[in-house]
């Protein structure tokens, strides 16, 4: 399904649903919805995301889920199944992250605290080192494992799947995300 710059225009700022099961123990929170994705209402529905070719590499679903037309119920239930979640930090669509100001990152974040603390999952993975330097207001901290948790859940830095993020490659996502997929207890497949 195809979108004109004008159609997408007018997704500017809609929202579209966390993807959270009864038993989420892995919680990754993108930055925001892109206008295509909230089009679509699939989170990384943007053919060409490397999220869940990411995901597959790293062993945390049995084969590539392809988004980019919506979501195929049985694709959101084996994510649901296999304990993984997707949120973000910022509810509202834009064409590119870069646009969110630091005050709407801030505000991001207490917003996320409170949905970690009501979901509950074991490790939240953060997509995007300089989001969360922002919004969380912690300038030195590096990918991977941060000291602190986030409403009792460990807290994981991992980088953006986004393309625009070019020196990652899927293999090098893989690695990360299966991390801390290890971390939350999920077994992986071997691929």
């Amino acid at each position: 399904m195809g979108f004109t710059r004008a159609e997408l225009a007018t997704y500017r700022g809609r929202t579209l649903p966390d993807l959270i099961g009864d038993d989420v123990r892995l919680l990754f929170v993108g930055i925001n919805p892109g206008l295509l994705t909230v089009a679509m209402q699939s989170h990384f529905g943007r053919r060409g995301n490397r999220f869940y070719p990411a995901l597959y590499r790293a062993g945390i679903i049995d084969h590539v889920i392809d988004a980019s037309n919506g979501f195929d119920p049985a694709d959101v239930a084996q994510l649901k199944a296999r304990g993984v979640g997707i949120t973000s930090l910022v509810a509202g669509a834009t064409a590119r992250a870069d646009e969110l100001t630091t005050a709407e990152l801030r505000e991001g974040a207490i917003a996320l605290r409170e949905r970690v603390e009501r979901v509950r999952p074991r490790v939240v993975a953060m997509l995007g080192i300089t989001a969360y330097r922002t919004a969380f207001e912690k300038r030195a901290a590096v990918v991977g494992e941060q000291p602190e948790s986030l409403s009792g859940a460990r807290l994981w830095v991992v980088p953006n799947p986004s393309g625009l993020n070019a020196h990652e490659t899927v293999d090098s996502l893989a690695t990360a995300y299966a991390e801390a997929a290890r971390a939350a207890g999920i077994a992986l497949y071997e691929v």
